[in-house]
């Protein structure tokens, strides 16, 4: 399987920007591309997509694996994953670690899963084959969540860090996830960093949501808060100079405001690297954040 290098920072590809990014060359290492919005044989969408691989390393980012579901694998929908793969040449290729149907329905959210040793070996056992499929590791991304399953026996963390280890899968890190998840359920977000083995966090997401007072949604469409960024530092602490990318779903601003943001970033990354003597080189190395420096922020749990 590929191990695969450090792109530095991106942004998500979103259609406002298409122009805008060929017009004025801006300062952004790659881009992550919605996967589902370019499994067309050809037309517009393609058209672009091509113009950007010439410009930037692309990554692609899926929302419809369902990883975690009970119905077989939809290999068409693979099929189609890896013939786009094979033709942009993505740096790597992502989901979320979740189940989005039922009863071969796609309810268009990404579902949380409950923390046991079934569900982890169902999970493990579809990402091998995926990645058999596909001949190649993917990320599995961290998901926000609102309820919890009485049944769990283990962590989210726990569950996650398992997986990557029995599936031989890399992780796509998403730090805003795990405050908003933080918030919900009353944990604390520094354990849940320093539970991630560092060699396996592959990429980093950083986004905004909205604050609904005693609990939080993931909703990609509000700037970085300060919250998520003091987070994402103690994550630069613990993994390095991951790579790193800023989403926005909605509420889309102009592309320099979100380059804007790709700079502060740039200038977290950087300045706590140098407050810790961190590996600039990200993973392994990257030193580990003290217990406690990160608030525990207690809110009512959005779980049954």
């Amino acid at each position: 399987m590929l191990t695969y290098p450090a792109l530095g920072f991106g942004l998500g590809l979103r259609v406002d920007h298409y122009e805008a990014i060929l017009a004025d060359r801006p300062a952004v290492d790659w881009l992550e591309v919605l996967t589902e919005n370019y499994l067309v044989p050809g037309g517009k969408p393609l058209h672009y997509l091509m113009r950007m691989r010439e410009r930037h390393p692309l990554a692609m980012h899926g929302v419809s694996m369902s990883i975690g579901s009970t119905e077989p694998l939809d290999r068409e929908y693979l099929a189609q994953v890896k013939a786009l793969a094979q033709r942009v040449q993505p740096a790597w290729i992502s989901d979320h670690l979740c189940w989005t149907g039922v009863a071969g329905r796609n309810t268009h959210d990404l579902l949380p899963l409950p923390y046991t040793e079934e569900a982890l070996a169902h999970v493990v056992e579809r990402v091998r084959t995926v990645q058999d499929i596909l001949g190649r590791r993917i990320l599995l991304e961290n998901v926000s969540s609102y309820v919890a399953f009485r049944d769990s026996q283990l962590t989210e963390w726990g569950f996650l860090a398992e997986i990557a280890a029995r599936a031989d899968c890399l992780i796509l890190l998403d730090v805003n996830n795990i405050y908003v998840s933080s918030v919900n359920h009353e944990f604390d977000a520094l354990e849940y960093l320093n539970a991630i083995p560092a060699e396996r966090v592959q990429q980093i997401h950083l986004a905004g949501h909205e604050n609904h007072g005693d609990y939080l949604v993931d909703t990609h469409d509000h700037p970085v808060p300060d919250p998520v960024w003091e987070l994402y530092a103690a994550a630069v602490r613990r993994f390095g100079a991951v790579s790193t990318m800023i989403e926005r779903d909605d509420h889309i601003p102009p592309l320099a405001e979100l380059c804007a943001e790709l700079t502060q970033a740039r200038a977290v990354c950087a300045r706590t690297l140098a407050e810790s003597g961190g590996d600039p080189g990200g993973g392994v190395g990257a030193q580990r954040p003290q217990r406690g420096a990160f608030p525990r922020r207690i809110a009512a749990a959005g779980s049954s």
